[in-house]
């Protein structure tokens, strides 16, 4: 199996049960790994045979700048979104960090990480 990651995407949002957390946002970080089959495009060069990242960063992009409470809800649109548009995804790992969490001590942040298995012709992939 053939990996794809982003890594350490830095995007300000705006997310939070807090009403402040709305209207002030902070910066949140995005590591994505996504597991598709890329022979294909490593024997023909061509965009059209693999999953680009470039569109998978978009995803990204769209889907935190659509408020929300949870950053799992989030994170779970955003998976979602990964495999509505590239159907050939079996694996999607995503970790999005808080850099400014409004509590308590110092904290390079807070993260929650899902990931999903998609079916693949009747089989799921095992992580």
């Amino acid at each position: 199996m053939s990996k794809i990651f982003l890594e350490d995407v830095k995007i300000y949002a705006y997310h939070g049960v807090l009403p402040e957390e709305n209207i002030i946002g902070t910066y949140y970080i995005i590591n994505a790994e996504i597991h598709t089959d890329l022979w294909d495009a490593a024997d023909s060069d061509d965009v059209n045979d693999t999953v680009s990242y470039a569109d998978i960063n978009e995803i990204i992009h769209i889907e935190m700048n659509i408020n929300s409470k949870l950053m799992e809800h989030v994170a779970g649109r955003i998976i979602s979104k990964i495999h509505e548009k590239f159907a050939q995804v079996s694996y999607v790992k995503l970790r999005i960090t808080k850099t400014s969490p409004p509590m308590k001590g110092e904290m390079k942040g807070a993260s929650i990480e899902l990931e999903k298995s998609f079916l693949l012709g009747g089989i799921t992939e095992n992580q």
